[in-house]
């Protein structure tokens, strides 16, 4: 029995974060609201290339000193073919604990959304992350030389990947959320020519420990503000569990107030925290439309080239209905517990079940199918097949599945988003 709520990732309740602007060429308060539903493709007999359902996906060493001593863990998303691609840098957040401990960077659904329009996107981690080399540098209580001191790996990553063939240098976005939306901000102070933007997820640095942190973030932000010429794209959402809106209106002036240009976008609730917005899938109906317009601003291409598999979702089986909770095959009093609660849970959701009693429900990330089904068959009680996903049962009950070879039903390695 298990069950997994993918929040933020390596990011979510770990307080640590935040940030906040206004509008785009100059810095007039103009909230947006991003509600109009994003785009979605019908590839079927579109002729469009298609690029894998892992994007291409590859770690890469990127050196973060001149020696190459210490180097850097990164993700690698990207089309098919020689590019040259323009490039997005996706900078992460921070958990608590060892950081080592931290999962690699691996934001599936926003690198797919770049990818299909032919970008190449890097994720690195920073130096003391996951499996990167090199310690964090806290820089005590003060954040703004916090940001500054993470931005040296952003910008080790884009010296780096400014050299690879596939790479176009003069078309480059820098994104970042919680954490990684402060250091996205504060490598905006010292940007490569080629960098166009900076889209910021709810970014900041949260430090409970020290006294007065908020004036320390607020003041990281007046600094920053100063110091950038590069146009900036902010996301924030209301019920957002690491920032009050009263805070971020704070940051949102404080970098405002030196000219900088900042589009601001107050999307309002969602699902039951903001923070975890650009980890799901789910959130690129909120954030894409904005985000399609700051980068048509911006001179950067918009425009479909690939087709991208998204994960596959079953259709309702007609097996039960989804708030049958003795409906559900194999499981004990616990598991039907663990399916009540699974109910109570935001779309995207996905419980998973073995006949040997074992079972695991997972809600958010990019892909809750596939984690449900890996931490079910983990628990090592048999193959484990998807009962629900979202609002329908898509089950099949032994006799109809004896001809049935559904790839989706049955437990596959890819993880979560994270």
């Amino acid at each position: 029995m298990a069950f997994s709520k993918v929040l933020v990732g390596w990011m979510a309740a770990c307080a640590l974060s935040a940030a906040l602007a206004d509008t785009l060429p100059h810095a007039d308060t103009a909230t947006t609201s991003p509600f109009a539903h994003a785009e979605r493709f019908d590839y079927e007999g579109s002729g469009l290339p298609q690029v894998a359902a892992n994007l291409n996906e590859q770690i890469v060493r990127i050196p973060a000193d001149a020696s190459g001593t210490v180097t850097l863990e990164a993700t690698l998303f990207k089309p098919d073919g020689p590019g040259p691609f323009p490039l997005v840098v996706f900078n992460h957040g921070k958990n608590t604990g060892d950081l080592h401990q931290q999962p690699r960077s691996r934001p599936l659904a926003f690198a797919r959304e770049f990818v299909r329009r032919g970008y190449a996107v890097i994720a690195p981690n920073r130096q003391g992350f996951a499996g990167s080399g090199g310690t964090y540098q806290q820089e005590g209580c003060n954040v703004a030389r916090n940001g500054i001191a993470q931005a040296d790996d952003v910008a080790a990553t884009i010296r780096y990947m400014a050299h690879q063939p596939y790479v176009d240098a003069s078309k480059i976005v820098v994104a970042g959320t919680s954490h990684g939306g402060l250091v996205s901000l504060a490598y905006g102070t010292e940007a490569a020519r080629g960098v166009r933007g900076i889209i910021n997820f709810s970014g900041g640095l949260r430090q409970d420990l020290c006294d007065g942190w908020q004036h320390n973030l607020v003041a990281a932000f007046d600094q920053y503000g100063a110091h950038t010429a590069v146009p900036s794209l902010w996301f924030y959402g209301d019920n957002d569990s690491v920032w009050t809106p009263a805070l971020v209106a704070q940051m949102r002036d404080a970098y405002q107030s030196h000219g900088a240009q900042v589009r601001f976008v107050d999307y309002g609730s969602y699902k039951d925290d903001a923070h975890r917005l650009v980890i799901d899938r789910d959130g690129v109906d909120v954030w894409w439309p904005a985000v399609d317009a700051f980068l048509a601003q911006l001179n950067m291409p918009t425009a479909v080239r690939f087709a991208v598999a998204e994960p596959h979702e079953p259709k309702a089986s007609g097996y039960a209905s989804i708030d049958s909770v003795d409906a559900v095959p194999f499981v004990d009093e616990a598991g039907r517990d663990g399916y009540r609660h699974f109910l109570s849970q935001h779309p995207s959701r996905a419980f998973a079940v073995s006949a040997e009693g074992a079972w695991s429900w997972a809600e958010g990330g990019d892909d809750p199918m596939a984690l449900a089904l890996d931490n079910c068959a983990k628990q090592g009680m048999g193959s484990c097949r998807l009962y629900a996903v979202d609002n329908r049962v898509v089950w099949h009950a032994p006799e109809q599945t004896a001809d049935r070879d559904d790839d989706a039903q049955v437990a596959h390695s890819s993880l979560a988003s994270r």
